[in-house]
């Protein structure tokens, strides 16, 4: 029963791929009879006292992950490179079928709303054959089938009947609709994608909208050029003649015809995609992209001028007179960040919540280093279909770990002891949300009959990887880390009552030092976001990943240093609670993208509906919460570091 349900949205690598996932999460199982200590999994039952895992075998046992890690890693880059529509080796004779796959129907600003191609009153002479994808392919919304139109190798055909319809007045209702709204159909032809709209509106010398003539394109001309053996590029154009009247709601025929023409040309078969990802390397394109990074550069060099000029010197000053001035310190009352050294690393609240937050960011972190270093060795090529939903969901399941491991070792840090709880919010602070806003989203698109609903196969497959790789390897990270007992470093013994904070104006409170804080850092990729957006929420093509690489470094770094710099002043002022205001800070560049989401919706978009909008905006603050997630870990990781610096560098009663 099972294996059907999982085998059928998998690919022939997928299910490799999946099989290796599954044998982990048995040896894991395994590993736990073996010591026979009962794991936390889902209802958090704590383990046997005095049950602990010997350190001999634990090293052993992470020596065999590391290892499993790196042979699904590669398994993943193999899977994820080859998601197929055609013929293995790409090669084909005269007469030779070659595959052409109708992919989806859908309204052209709106990206997210796409419908199955037969879910409209098209018509074919052949059983119409849907198939098999791997599961990027079906989290990316695709859904291939057999299309209605024969292009056999170097066969050329003129208005050749595909097959012939009669339209109902619902039929042709509906197709008027999607006429209205620009719906464009996708296909792929030996694994190129060609695209094209369904007709076309009359508008010329018509003011009223009701005088409007709509009209649905029946001939298409494929436009095919080979080299050798091999097809190196299609092209799909409409004929301005052949048109159906759709303006009344009355039955129409419509003869489905198509002309293939075949010419020769010298483009070697390995730079048949180079269209695609040239397309955003143009000169026009790449000045912009230079300006975005210069303007982020200069950014980071003012902001490390600042630190470098004014919070150092002051520091220095800070150093020098707590140095030489403790006599003048009985005498009159004097103020910094000297006089809480007793209160600085003071745990902060919530520690569990903290902990967690830390983890998850740590973990997102790694998947974003990972996913960036995919990109720049080649496998996100343009349209390999589902291959960058591929990656995000095998390595965010395989960094659980890590997850797991950065948060049960600083939770145990800070002395706490129900780890378990800590463990199972730390699997669950970004999860949890993210699975809430898919559940809602895909109701949304079941309703539309949208092909972004995810068949009930595979949520199970994702269910399963959840169960059989996540849990595990969160669990087993979290008990490495809670086996480490490292002890908080602080270079000041903190007293035992807390230090009363001083009445503070309202420009030092949380939310003007996130505004402040996120400002900078947003103002440095803004830009670049453009982009990102108009290749996600739209149809431009992105490759520059190595520009976006530089902006996301600049990123980090401006991130940093701007909490370090928040931190600062925080401390100066003798507010001692700087743990969440850094953790804040530093994450409230990701309130500032999702900000950018509301101008980029209105101003710079033509998406409407409320599916678009519901996906837009549903996902979007996913994404905004993993980037808060992550860049918040960073910047209180630069300020403990920074904190720790100028305590040790003073004496500390």
């Amino acid at each position: 029963m099972f294996g059907a349900v999982i085998i059928r949205p998998l690919s022939k690598n997928g299910l490799k791929c999946f099989t290796l996932l599954v044998g982990l999460g048995f040896w894991l199982l395994d590993l736990v009879n073996q010591n026979q200590c009962y794991l936390p999994i889902a209802i958090a039952i704590p383990p046997r006292k005095g049950c602990k895992i010997p350190l001999h075998l634990l090293q052993s046992s992470m020596e065999r992950i590391r290892a499993c890690l790196l042979a699904l890693t590669v398994v993943v880059v193999c899977g994820v490179a080859q998601v197929r529509s055609s013929a293995p080796d790409h090669r084909y004779t005269a007469g030779d079928e070659v595959p052409l796959y109708a992919n989806k129907v859908g309204p052209f600003h709106n990206p997210s709303e796409t419908y199955r191609f037969f879910d409209f009153p098209f018509c074919s002479s052949a059983p119409v054959k849907e198939k098999k994808e791997a599961l990027g392919e079906v989290l990316n919304g695709d859904r291939l089938v057999s299309a209605p139109y024969r292009l056999d190798f170097l066969g050329n055909k003129e208005a050749e009947v595909a097959c012939k319809r009669k339209l109902t007045k619902e039929e042709v209702a509906k197709f008027r609709t999607a006429v209205s709204k620009d719906y464009y159909f996708q296909m792929y032809y030996d694994d190129l994608p060609i695209w094209g709209f369904l007709g076309k509106v009359d508008k010329e010398g018509k003011a009223d909208p009701s005088e409007y003539k709509y009209y649905l394109f029946k001939h298409l001309i494929f436009e095919i050029l080979y080299n050798k053996d091999r097809v190196i590029e299609i092209t799909v154009r409409s004929d301005p003649k052949a048109l159906v009247d759709l303006t009344q709601d009355e039955p129409v025929n419509v003869d489905f015809m198509y002309t293939v023409k075949w010419k020769e040309t010298e483009t070697p078969f390995e730079k048949r995609m180079d269209k695609f990802s040239q397309s955003s390397s143009m000169p026009h394109h790449l000045e912009i992209h230079w300006f975005s990074i210069i303007n982020s550069c200069v950014t980071v060099l003012l902001l490390t001028g600042f630190l470098a000029t004014i919070l150092m010197r002051v520091l220095k000053n800070d150093f020098v007179k707590y140095a030489h001035d403790e006599e003048s310190a009985d005498d009159q009352e004097e103020t910094g960040w000297k006089y809480i050294h007793g209160d600085v690393f003071r745990y902060p609240k919530h520690k569990s919540l903290f902990s967690a937050a830390l983890g998850s960011g740590t973990q997102l972190f790694t998947l974003t280093s990972f996913i960036f270093i995919l990109a720049l060795v080649g496998v996100f090529y343009p349209y390999n279909r589902g291959a960058l939903f591929t990656a995000l969901v095998v390595i965010y399941a395989l960094t659980s770990g890590i997850a797991g491991y950065t948060a049960a070792s600083f939770y145990c840090q800070l002395e706490g002891t129900n780890w378990v709880r800590n463990l199972l919010l730390t699997g669950s602070l970004f999860c949890g949300p993210l699975f809430v806003t898919f559940c809602f989203l895909n109701t949304v698109a079941i309703a539309y009959k949208a092909t972004a609903a995810l068949p009930f196969g595979t949520i199970v497959v994702i269910f399963l990887i959840w169960a059989l790789v996540t849990s595990p390897l969160l669990i087993l990270g979290g008990i490495a880390g809670k086996n480490t007992k490292a002890e908080f470093q602080a270079p000041c013994r903190t007293t035992k009552y807390p230090r009363e904070i001083p009445p503070l104006p309202w420009y030092r409170q949380t939310l003007p030092q996130m505004a402040m804080a996120g400002f900078l850092p947003f103002s440095a990729i803004y830009i670049e976001l453009y982009y990102i957006f108009a290749s996600v929420w739209g149809h431009r093509i992105y490759t520059i990943y190595s520009i976006l690489f530089i902006v996301f470094i600049i990123l980090l770094i401006v991130t940093a240093f701007v909490t370090v710099a928040m931190t600062y002043f925080q401390l100066a002022a003798e507010d001692h609670e700087w743990w969440w205001r850094s953790f804040l800070c530093g994450g409230s560049t990701g309130l500032f993208i999702y900000a950018y989401c509301l101008y980029y919706y209105n101003a710079r978009s033509d998406m409407s509906g409320f599916m678009q909008t519901s996906f837009f905006f549903g996902y979007m603050a996913c994404i905004c919460y993993g980037f808060f997630l992550m860049l918040g870990a960073i910047g209180f990781r630069a300020s403990l570091f920074f904190v720790r610096h100028i305590y040790r560098s003073i004496k500390c009663e």
